[in-house]
């Protein structure tokens, strides 16, 4: 019941946040609303947070390496409404969220295609709001974790949701860990499969809430995670997977020839499934749940408004059992790898 009420309170927010956010700044000059820019601004990445649109905005550092290796820090707002930034060496322009190094005049170089050809500083670290989400996910699982830790008394858990967390960490441990990876090595990888099963499945909860950024649906995070899984899957191999893998035994020369390098490029493409499908099935959830809503504000039919909340209310139910089924695969095939590797590397 309780999480009944919660749903509808988000559902609550999320209908009042996006007639908001529907203002002038995201309509064409012909009154025409502008639905790309309100579903890209909630998919990509930026220098600052838009939390109502432009009535409150959050600006973010930004921290810069320059030519001379040394940091520029300052925030983002000092880019607004397309200023120059003047650093310590150099003169900084923003342009769709990408910082260039111009002149005093702040002139970019465009080639054919309209894009800036002007130098980019040597290393950008700069606080973006997917880097804020992270930072705040990782506060609420240390909390969560901690009071779960100090609810068990005579070695129960007395915490409601504590209880429901156990529950996960078991199924993971005894339904993905143990049966992919063995009796015997399961203990090694444990905690790094339920990291990454509950820092996928808070960020894809995050990414649900009205004006919060959508992390897992940036397929930047997706690859590090997926980067992270391949290192740990060809680190825990040895000689003997490489040898079994690229140069098969009891298999004819020329038949070794053909597959040794299907096998070899296989070794980054299954890693790469997982950061395309993860990236994929929570973008398109939200493209979906946004496009329902604006069509609110497209058609200004009641009829219209009808099936829209309806069936927009439908996809976002939808999209909380998304949000644990893909940390659920993510965390299942990634064990799946690492299993493949160790049971492989452990045969003679």
């Amino acid at each position: 019941m309780n999480l009944l009420k919660k749903l509808l309170k988000i559902l609550l927010s999320l209908l009042i946040i996006i007639p908001i956010t529907s203002n002038c700044s995201h309509y064409h000059n012909n009154n025409r609303l502008d639905i790309s820019k309100i579903i890209l601004e909630h998919i990509l990445d930026s220098h600052d947070w838009h939390i109502v649109n432009n009535k409150i905005i959050l600006p973010l550092p930004i921290i810069l390496l320059n030519k001379n290796k040394k940091l520029e820090i300052f925030t983002s707002n000092q880019f607004y409404n397309g200023k120059l930034v003047k650093g310590k060496n150099n003169f900084y322009k923003m342009f769709k969220e990408q910082i260039y190094i111009t002149n005093y005049k702040g002139e970019l170089k465009m080639n054919n295609k309209g894009s800036p050809i002007n130098d980019i500083p040597i290393l950008d670290l700069s606080i973006t709001k997917n880097i804020v989400s992270i930072i705040l996910s990782i506060i609420i699982l240390f909390v969560i974790f901690i009071k779960m830790v100090y609810s068990y008394k005579s070695f129960h858990n007395t915490w409601s949701l504590g209880i429901l967390l156990e529950f996960l960490i078991l199924f993971i441990r005894d339904e993905i860990v143990i049966p992919n990876i063995g009796n015997t090595k399961y203990r090694k990888y444990l905690p790094f499969l339920l990291t990454l099963f509950f820092f996928i499945l808070i960020n894809n909860l995050i990414g649900l809430i009205p004006g919060f950024p959508n992390v897992t649906g940036n397929i930047n995070i997706t690859f590090v995670l997926s980067a992270i899984v391949f290192f740990i899957m060809n680190l825990s191999s040895n000689k003997h997977y490489w040898k079994h893998l690229l140069w098969m035994p009891n298999v004819p020369i020329l038949i070794k020839i053909i597959l040794a390098p299907i096998e070899f490029i296989g070794i980054f493409i299954r890693p790469m499934t997982l950061c395309i499908r993860l990236f994929a099935n929570i973008t398109a959830g939200h493209i979906v749940i946004l496009s329902f809503i604006c069509l609110i504000f497209i058609f200004k039919s009641l009829w219209i408004a009808s099936f829209s909340i309806i069936f927009g209310f439908f996809i976002f139910l939808l999209e909380i059992m998304v949000s644990f089924l893909q940390a659920f695969i993510f965390t299942n095939i990634s064990a799946l790898l690492i299993g493949s590797v160790i049971n492989h590397s452990s045969k003679k």
